[in-house]
């Protein structure tokens, strides 16, 4: 009996590449049939706005490996991912991109460390950031060091959604249905052992990135209120700290208008001063409410994505 990946692939608004990423697999699978190994594919519109769902639909009609689940409306790549592994239903489960960012020739390698090796699980992260905005490639490798300074979950600098996994793996992710997702930490909490292979920065094939500057910069901070609780303690001795600064400038004024009879200062230090506390009060609160937002989401337990359509 031959065996199944399955190739779960997030769109959104990727009709231009998704004929160029279908072709690249039917090469792929012209090598795994050899190894009796069968590639399904999984396709998650994720609300798309263009042709992405007709494009689909026209692949799965020629080709009864092709499925697809379409979102009632755009819940985002994370609930995209966490939609098409609740759909795939093969011995091993790929995520990639339609892009072809995701190189498919390593399809194979991967499936080899995973089938040889005794990996559980073979991820892939990029070594350089050739193509993208100098700025942007800055934020991110600071985003990286950052959350391993305060984060006990391991996220590798570089690390792509691309990832083979087996069952086993595929079914323990599932077990985390929080409405906050971060992958890439849900990857590394999850555990399993875990071979990267690396490779340099690939253009897109076809069509514009959806990621904007301000939409990593919101998702690098879903990733550390996922995992880490560092803000709130950052937060709490920001204001023990101020409360000691505050006792020592109370003695120091009652000290020095006992012993030398000097004035208090005037009111333009005095309302520096206050603007200045005034603002680590609102940024701890800040701090506070993030989190707070996100436990409240998590109670009203509502489902990560409404599927419109399937097949």
């Amino acid at each position: 009996m031959s065996e199944v990946i399955s190739i779960v692939v997030p769109s959104y608004n990727e009709e231009q590449s998704i004929p160029y990423f279908y072709e690249a697999i039917l090469k792929e699978r012209e090598n795994f049939k050899s190894r009796q190994v069968e590639l399904e594919l999984v396709f998650v519109d994720d609300g798309s706005s263009d042709r992405t769902l007709s494009v689909v639909k026209a692949l799965q009609e020629k080709d009864g490996l092709v499925h697809f689940v379409s979102f009632s409306r755009n819940f985002g790549k994370e609930a995209a991912i966490f939609a098409g592994l609740e759909h795939a239903g093969g011995d091993y489960v790929v995520v990639m991109d339609a892009d072809l960012q995701d190189p498919p020739s390593y399809l194979m390698s991967m499936y080899q460390a995973v089938k040889e090796e005794g990996y559980d699980s073979v991820a892939t992260r990029r070594v350089t950031r050739k193509g993208e905005p100098p700025i942007r490639s800055f934020f991110a490798r600071m985003f990286y060091k950052l959350m391993n300074r305060i984060s006990s979950t391991e996220i590798v600098d570089g690390a792509r959604d691309y990832r083979l996994m087996t069952r086993q793996m595929c079914q323990a992710i599932l077990q985390m249905r929080e409405y906050n997702r971060f992958t890439k930490g849900i990857y590394g909490w999850v555990g399993f052992k875990t071979k990267w292979l690396e490779y340099e920065n690939v253009n897109r094939v076809a069509g514009e990135t959806k990621w904007s500057f301000w939409k990593l910069f919101q998702y690098s901070l879903e990733g550390i209120m996922a995992f880490s609780t560092v803000p709130l303690a950052i937060a709490s001795w920001t204001g023990i700290i101020f409360c000691f600064i505050a006792a020592f400038f109370i003695v120091f004024i009652i000290v020095r208008k006992l012993l030398f009879g000097d004035p208090t200062s005037g009111w333009p230090s005095l309302a520096c001063i206050i603007i200045f506390v005034g603002g680590v009060q609102l940024f701890c609160i800040g701090v506070l409410g993030q989190y707070l937002s996100k436990t409240y989401l998590e109670t009203k337990k509502r489902p990560i994505y409404i599927c419109k359509e399937e097949k």
